[in-house]
């Protein structure tokens, strides 16, 4: 038995427009300069406090990022209304969910550094409710790269983490795999380089979501 963990911005959907244009009013309304598209893609997997202060050079959150992070969970669902913006799935990504859910030897679940709110909001929006059995959020655990994610979901299905592989688009998904004993796969498709993501600890590289399905074979 296996346990495919999926990071969620980046490697399952493209929310990087939603969370820049929110995170850029965010920083409007606190006086702040505004941020750059890849400044805002750099930090997409941190959770979201540590994001904001990483954003403005601090290595510790401090009570205005506290604040900040506050506000942006506030403008979150209006920004998505205002842009009509769904966080679409990327290209093949359905089409591999469906694939490995109906594998008998292989469990799905989610980690990720969105809400829990927000993580519920991409799986009802996409019909992935019923394939994700698991899942760990910000909410939840400490912040990517901490391990807790992948151990908690291995726990709570009461299976080892060397036999669970985290997907996912950013180094903090590589690092977090790596403290946790799991193996880890690096999106092509996502918001780092290749080259990042090779260095941070992947196993291996997939360049289109079809190509994640040898790994479970």
């Amino acid at each position: 038995m296996k346990l495919a963990l999926f990071d969620c911005d980046g490697t399952l959907v493209d929310s990087a427009g939603l969370i820049h244009e929110t995170m850029r009013r965010t920083f409007e309304k606190f006086g702040k300069a505004e941020p750059r598209f890849e400044d805002t893609k750099a930090i997409i997997g941190l959770s979201l406090d540590i994001a904001i202060a990483r954003m403005q050079g601090r290595p510790h959150v401090e009570q205005q990022d506290i604040d900040m992070t506050a506000h942006y969970k506030s403008l979150f669902t209006v920004v998505r209304q205002d842009l009509d913006y769904r966080e679409p799935l990327f290209p093949g990504i359905r089409e591999m969910i469906d694939a490995i859910s109906g594998r008998e030897n292989l469990l799905i679940g989610a980690v990720t550094g969105k809400s829990r709110r927000g993580l519920n909001l991409v799986m009802e929006t996409h019909g992935f409710d019923q394939h994700f059995v698991v899942a760990r959020t910000a909410d939840d655990c400490p912040s990517k790269p901490h391990p807790a994610m992948v151990t908690e979901c291995c726990d709570e299905i009461g299976m080892n983490a060397r036999d669970a592989i985290v997907i996912g688009d950013a180094v903090y998904d590589m690092q977090m795999a790596k403290a946790a004993g799991a193996k880890a796969i690096g999106v092509a498709w996502g918001y780092a380089s290749v080259d990042a993501l090779i260095a941070n600890g992947a196993d291996a590289i997939a360049y289109h979501p079809n190509e994640i399905l040898r790994h479970f074979s």
